[in-house]
Formats: structure tokens, sequence, C-alpha cells
């Protein structure tokens, strides 16, 4: 028995859909995919998904902004998507965390015994310039570690998926000497995953199977000839519970062929677990 989840910030589903989303979701093998900044209403999601998908989002109060979503495929009895949550418990209220967080509880997809709940998060970007940025985002990383132990504790598996617009090592982000003082990199905000991934031994599960490599990369730059040139950076994650991080086999990144083809500055990564 497999799983396969697929997380992708799109970058606005209208411009997705426009540019070849579609396609994308006609061929894709997930059974559930996570979406980030999807800055529209669930009903135009589930158009462009079409029949077969159960659908569920939280937008952003701020109009034009952030927007998650998680959509599960129907035909599979043992996923159920429900036991919505929206919003980090605390930070609920604020409009400018608002249309970055949601869970689902997925039922017992792997037929262990055990629940899963899937996240999608779009973190902060945050702007070494603007400081306000940087501390609404560290206050969303703060809550975010709090709610991760909470759902933990529960003993239940759990993946967080989504843009945490954090490259978490040199290898995560192909010029990383030049961005040691840029937002998305900043050593204060690798400690957090630092904090996640050595200190509480959950699972990058795409570094694990890629190995000590460069990137694979996830997110490109629109200006110049980052994507050409695959200047990237890898921020686009699926960190999970340790038994559960045991049970990935394989991971890859919907890599666009050409730039032209390209329909978001992300790329798809596509997890699947046994």
């Amino acid at each position: 028995m497999t799983f396969t989840l697929a997380t992708v910030n799109v970058n606005g589903l209208r411009a997705a859909a426009r540019k070849g989303m579609g396609d994308w979701l006609a061929a894709t093998s997930a059974d559930v995919v996570t979406l980030q900044e999807v800055r529209a209403p669930d009903e135009l999601l589930a158009d462009l998904m079409g029949e077969g998908w159960s659908i569920v989002g939280e937008a952003s109060r701020l109009k034009g902004r952030a927007g998650v979503a998680i959509a599960a495929r129907t035909s599979l009895e043992r996923i159920d998507l429900e036991g919505v949550r929206r919003g980090l418990p605390g930070l609920e209220e604020e409009d400018a965390h608002s249309g970055r967080w949601l869970e689902a509880d997925l039922g017992d997809p792997l037929g262990d015994g055990q629940d899963l709940t899937v996240i999608s998060c779009y973190m902060h970007s945050g702007s070494v310039d603007k400081p306000q940025t940087m501390v609404d985002k560290y206050a969303f990383l703060d809550v975010a570690l709090e709610r991760l132990a909470a759902l933990r504790a529960d003993g239940r598996h759990v993946v967080l998926t989504g843009d945490l617009n954090i490259a978490h090592q040199n290898n995560d982000i192909k010029n990383w000497k030049g961005n040691l003082k840029s937002a998305g990199f900043l050593p204060e905000e690798r400690a957090y995953l630092d904090r996640l991934l050595v200190e509480g031994d959950w699972v990058d599960v795409h570094r694990r199977l890629a190995g000590d490599v460069p990137g694979p990369y996830t997110w490109w730059s629109q200006r110049g000839k980052a994507f050409d040139n695959d200047s990237g950076w890898r921020i686009d994650y699926q960190l999970t519970t340790p038994h559960l991080g045991e049970r990935a086999t394989a991971a890859q990144v919907d890599r666009a062929p050409s730039y032209d083809t390209r329909w978001s500055d992300h790329s798809p990564l596509v997890v699947t677990y046994d």
C-alpha cells in the first residue's frame, strides 16, 4: 500500500491555471495535493481540479495574498478528509497570519493503524529591509513549532508540507555565499529548521532521499536566467515525524522542461510513502 503526496506553491491559482497547471494535475499520481499562495476561492480550485477531488482551503483575509488548500482524491476510500483546522492556535484572528496554515486529518491512508495529519503551510517570506515582516515570520515560526510538538504528542503521523521560505543548508541554495544576509537564509531562520530536524528528529524526506547533493531546487527567481541555469532555492518541503519519514520511498521535483512551460515559479515536490 502506497500513498503519494504532492505540495506546490502555485503563485496565484488563476495564473497557474492559465499557464497549464491543469495538465500537471491530469498527469500526477498524487493522492493528496497541498497548495500554497492560492489567492483564489475554493470554488475556482474545485473547477480547475474537476470531479474526483475533495477540497478544503483557508483564504487570507488580506485581498490577493497567501491562501492555502488541501485536495484529496475521493476515489481512495482509505483517505478521509476530515478534522479540518484553519490557522495556528493563538494567531487565527490576526490578518497578517491568515491563509497560511491548514491542517487536515486523513484517517489511516497507510493502513498501519495510525492517523495521518497533513499540513499545508505558506510561511512569511520576510524582508531584511522591512523589519515588521521578519517579526511576523519569527512569531509564526514560534507558534508553528509549538503546534507541531502538540500534534506529535498525540502519537499520530504528521507531515508539514509547503513553502517554508527558508533554505536550511548550503546545498539548499545555489548562491549561498551571496545570500548569507538575505531573508530566507538568515542564521536565525535556519535555526528553526535545526530545532525540528536536528534537535527534534523530524525528517526532511526530500533531503534524506536525494542525499548530500546541491538541491534539487524547488524555486527559481523569475529574473534573469535563474531557471535555465538551475540557480534555485530548495524552500518547499515535506517534513515528517520519524516513523512516517522512514516510509518515504521516492521523492521528485516535477520541474518544467523549459522556462516557457512553467506554470509557477515553484515546482511540485512529490513524495511516495510505503
